[in-house]
């Protein structure tokens, strides 16, 4: 309920306590007053939300009164009613603030309309503030890649969007949790409502409830005014919670009960407000190991977890990779100014011998700095990437194993040494490019060979490559 504070300022007892008394039926809190000094009274005592403004008034004309509540830093919307009303005296209203003009005697029904416009502005306003004070990177919002996994996966968000079911997104950290949020959302019946996000792991814990529920004025130090949860703004849309499991036990509980009476009550205050919102939770972790730990509540994981999804991580569907960098360097030579042409076969084979912990995100970002340090002729090579090839996994493409010839682990001075000249064979014994290759110095490289004796793995008496 966006609008809960009223002040009824009227001379005319009957229609006074006839407003008073329909809004008190409607749950509205009411301070209905006779005279511009009582109004004032109580606007230096407390925000409100809307005011009834008579014109003609035992103190003065009610016009005054709506110029001066202008310059309030939170002011209430204002409905001027009259008896004595023309079109002059209604745009004059209207071009001093006010959000409605109504004639008397108006009716039960009109007051009705009018409650629900100041609802549904009051409401878009806030929601409008918010995502205002945002400062979400929206560089790409879609979902990208042509692999069979995305596929299945864009089949799963079209069936489940439809519906209004809670859904729990799990996978890891940079797969695109937050994408596969937003597109449940877009496609969703509810796609023309607010959409409001709120990261778990990055609220303090002391303030993740009042970001949830909102808290009253003076319900803590440093609350000095009322303020809407994150579930009130998303009232009649989404709420993505980023990374649940992040919330304590305490919040859990308040949490448990949202999802099923979808009501709450804000921080300090003892009014329950009804909520109508779809929610959708995403997470890193595994919350059914969490559960089994007792750091995630059971009945709320079920609550959660109706529709679960999950995110494949970019090792499971390497063949999106060349799909993605290509995508991710046309954005970011737009965004930099700068005329990259593609990359290069030896590129591609690096970042497609990667295993990518860092998932999508950490593509995105190894290719703008690509795209960054590109060379003049635009083409993109494996020593922009700045990826370090001694990674087991990224070792492989050039056939070196991580186990010795009886089976055991090597030693990680062999995984190096074998490392280095199975890039120098790759490279047809050119030590420059060999370098670039291994992301190293010329230098660094020259090192290592003597420090090898000028020896391979396969025989010590073969020589070592010259440089170019």
């Amino acid at each position: 309920m966006p609008i809960e504070k009223v002040i009824v300022l009227e001379d005319d007892a009957i229609v006074r306590n006839n407003l008073e008394q329909y809004l008190r039926r409607k749950r509205y809190d009411v301070a209905a007053v006779s005279t511009i000094a009582d109004a004032q009274e109580y606007l230096a005592k407390d925000n409100f939300d809307l005011i009834f403004l008579d014109v003609r008034l035992p103190d003065g004309d009610g016009t005054e009164l709506l110029k001066s509540i202008q310059q309030r830093p939170v002011k209430p919307l204002v409905v001027v009613s009259t008896g004595f009303g023309s079109v002059e005296s209604a745009v004059e209203c209207m071009k001093n603030g006010a959000f409605d003009y109504l004639i008397k005697p108006f009716s039960l029904e009109q007051i009705e309309v009018t409650l629900r416009k100041a609802d549904e502005f009051t409401q878009l306003l806030k929601v409008s503030r918010f995502l205002s004070s945002q400062d979400d990177d929206e560089s790409g919002t879609e979902l990208l890649g042509q692999s069979p996994a995305m596929e299945t996966l864009r089949q799963l968000i079209r069936k489940v969007a439809r519906t209004q079911a809670t859904v729990l997104i799990q996978g890891e950290s940079g797969t695109g949790k937050e994408l596969v949020a937003r597109a449940l959302y877009r496609e969703s019946p509810r796609s023309t409502a607010p959409f409001i996000r709120v990261n778990c792991a990055a609220v303090p814990e002391n303030l993740i409830e009042s970001e949830f529920f909102g808290h009253e004025k003076g319900a803590f130090t440093g609350a000095l005014n009322k303020r809407e949860g994150r579930f009130e703004l998303a009232h009649g849309g989404t709420i993505l919670l980023d990374e649940i499991s992040e919330i304590s036990p305490n919040v859990q509980a308040k949490l448990l009960r949202v999802l099923q009476e979808r009501e709450l009550e804000r921080v300090g205050g003892n009014r329950t407000i009804k909520v109508d919102v779809r929610v959708i939770a995403t997470t890193n972790r595994n919350l059914e190991l969490s559960v089994e730990k007792k750091e995630f509540r059971q009945d709320l994981f079920f609550r959660l977890n109706v529709v679960p999804v999950h995110v494949p991580a970019l090792r499971e569907r390497m063949e999106d990779v060349p799909f993605l960098a290509e995508e991710f360097m046309r954005r970011f030579s737009r965004k930099h100014g700068i005329h990259a042409k593609g990359f290069t076969t030896e590129a591609l084979a690096v970042m497609k011998s990667h295993q990518w912990p860092g998932n999508v995100r950490e593509l995105q970002n190894v290719v703008e700095r690509a795209v960054i340090l590109c060379s003049d002729n635009g083409m993109i090579e494996p020593s922009h990437l700045g990826l370090s090839l001694s990674h087991e996994a990224a070792a492989k493409p050039i056939g070196v194993t991580a186990a010795g010839p009886n089976g055991q682990l090597s030693t990680l001075a062999e995984l190096e040494r074998q490392h280095i000249f199975a890039a120098l064979e790759q490279c047809k014994g050119n030590r420059t490019h060999a370098a670039k290759l291994l992301d190293v110095s010329i230098r660094t490289l020259r090192n290592k060979l003597h420090e090898y004796n000028g020896t391979s793995p396969k025989a010590d008496e073969d020589k070592v490559p010259a440089e170019e």
